[in-house]
């Protein structure tokens, strides 16, 4: 089924926007959990700060030190005890549980630092003979002094860091500041973010404040971020879209369904050129479209009417061309056996035009009881111009003939005559012969025509090698020589245009002299009639699906005797 060109183009800009909001929202999603978590890490270092904030002068030193010298065994754990119930201790502890209730922290504690145990541990880690997932061997860099949990570490018990914050803890104990990284971890109570504070005394770390508050809000304030962005989207993406239907379908659409419904109306009402495209302005491809149709519909109809005139004025040109055709032909003597009372000679001939109307042209006749005069003739060009010379050059040699004169007088009287006016500079090719049927005297002249072929009684068909004269029609006074052939019975003469030898093939070979020859020998003893159609055949046989260039044109006269 089609797809109209809107649900195309809407499911494109549907698929675009649903890809933009995605984006939008992932993005919007990373920077927002990002700075979520940054106010709450900042917010734990504000009650670390606060917490610290509690102790007096020195006081926070002493506790430090009192942690290092139970962990090295030189205070007892007694000292620690009655440490812990002093009305001090118990005041700071109660505002670090009123501090964490109030904050909402999971966890605060002060611990005192041993850096010496967290860089062995940290360089065996480096090294593979620790694991730093914990399990290998115990180890407790931490000795808590105060801590406010739901369990918590009472002062002087071991602890360790999370194994994901080393690498971050020995960066804290060597430079003495917090870390730029955010102490993040997963428990039951979800999300949790952790604050290190370090405590620096006489230039090292000598202990941290630890904070952890959850971020219990975080996954709610993520989820309803996301939801709000892509409800918003959303509608925002609807109302788009309809504004963006409402455009297109004015803008694109409405056109195109004009501009193809007169395209069809062009056609169903046969060619009535649109008026409603000139009213398409849109500014842009679509109005040079409409403009280009419309162009197209007047090109149409304006090619229509020139082409109803061409082939008028072709059917009128053909007709005259198939009447001239008729002419032509009819000029030429067609019915055969031509002399069907005169037994003493056979003759046959043809010409084929290349076009419509040609050139060449054959002619025999009697000029009295005993003399048979034969013409062959090639004008020059092809065509109506080459029609009509051969219609003047055939009937003025025809003329001259019967006036009794030799062929050379016959000839030398028609160039003059041709050469009269002869501005379109044209020429004709004749070999004319007069044959004494008493006699078998065969007095010919050549005037720049190809050689005749001659056949004796029993033998082959051969070049004969007459003298030329000058072509006719291009300089008058010329003078031709005449030459005489004795025929006996049996002998035949074979006169031809240049169009058999010069047939060419679809490889541009020429049919030549020689090929013309063997056709004749093939079966010499063949009539007239036979001989022509077997030299016609052999030659469209060579030429094949190649297209005729010249009239062919031949004749050939058997002399039977007295």
């Amino acid at each position: 089924m089609r797809k109209h060109l809107v649900l195309k183009i809407l499911t494109g800009f549907a698929v675009l926007a649903v890809l933009i909001c995605a984006a939008c929202t992932g993005i919007g999603y990373i920077q927002y959990r990002a700075y979520i978590q940054k106010q709450y890490n900042d917010m734990a270092y504000q009650v670390a700060e606060t917490f610290l904030g509690f102790f007096e002068e020195g006081e926070l030193e002493r506790y430090i030190h009192m942690a290092a010298q139970f962990k090295a065994g030189e205070v007892p754990g007694e000292t620690l005890e009655r440490e812990m119930a002093s009305g001090r201790y118990q005041e700071l502890r109660g505002q670090m549980d009123r501090l964490r209730e109030h904050m909402g922290a999971n966890d605060i504690y002060l611990a005192q630092l041993d850096v010496e145990e967290l860089y062995d541990f940290y360089l065996e880690e480096l090294e593979g003979t620790q694991d730093a997932s914990g399990d290998g061997r115990s180890w407790n860099p931490m000795t808590y002094i105060m801590d406010s949990y739901v369990e918590p570490y009472r002062f002087g018990d071991m602890g360790g860091l999370s194994p994901a914050y080393i690498k971050e803890a020995v960066a804290l104990a060597r430079s003495g500041e917090r870390s730029d990284s955010y102490f993040i971890s997963e428990s039951i109570y979800g999300y949790n973010t952790s604050a290190i504070l370090p405590i620096v005394l006489e230039g090292s770390t000598a202990a941290v404040i630890g904070v952890e508050i959850p971020m219990a809000t975080l996954q709610k304030a993520l989820g309803d971020y996301v939801s709000h962005s892509v409800l918003s989207m959303l509608v925002v993406t609807v109302l788009c879209l309809a504004v963006y239907v409402h455009i297109l379908y004015r803008s694109i659409i409405a056109p195109i369904n004009l501009i193809a419904g007169e395209a069809s109306s062009f056609v169903k009402e046969e060619n009535q050129v649109s008026t409603e495209l000139e009213k398409i302005r849109t500014g842009d491809e679509i109005q040079t479209l409409s403009e280009t149709l419309l162009k197209m519909e007047r090109d149409i109809n304006h090619y229509i009417d020139n082409l109803t005139k061409v082939t008028a004025e072709k059917e009128r040109i053909g007709a005259e061309l198939n009447v001239a055709t008729q002419i032509q032909a009819d000029m030429l003597p067609r019915i055969f056996p031509a002399f069907p009372g005169r037994q003493e000679f056979d003759i046959f001939a043809t010409m084929n035009p290349a076009k419509e109307v040609g050139g060449d042209f054959y002619d025999f006749f009697l000029t009295d009881s005993d003399h048979l005069a034969l013409v062959v003739a090639d004008v020059s060009g092809k065509g109506i111009p080459a029609a009509l010379f051969m219609v003047i050059s055939k009937t003025l040699i025809k003329n001259q003939a019967q006036m009794g004169d030799s062929p050379a007088q016959i000839l030398q009287a028609v160039n003059d005559q041709l050469c009269e006016n002869n501005e379109a500079e044209m020429f004709v090719t004749v070999w004319l012969g007069i044959l004494e049927i008493s006699t078998g005297k065969l007095t010919a002249v050549n005037a720049g025509h190809e050689y005749p072929i001659m056949k004796k009684d029993g033998g082959e068909y051969e070049m004969l090698d007459d003298p030329h004269g000058f072509v006719m029609g291009v300089m008058p006074g010329m003078q031709y020589q005449e030459y005489e052939i004795w025929m006996h019975k049996g002998d035949s003469i074979y006169v031809y245009s240049d169009g058999a030898p010069d047939a060419v093939n679809a490889e541009e070979e020429q049919f030549e002299r020689e090929r013309l020859l063997a056709s004749l020998n093939r079966v010499p003893g063949a009539s007239p009639v036979e001989l022509l159609g077997q030299v016609k055949g052999d030659i469209d046989r060579f030429v094949g699906e190649a297209a005729q260039f010249d009239d062919i044109t031949m004749l050939c006269m058997r002399y039977c005797g007295s």
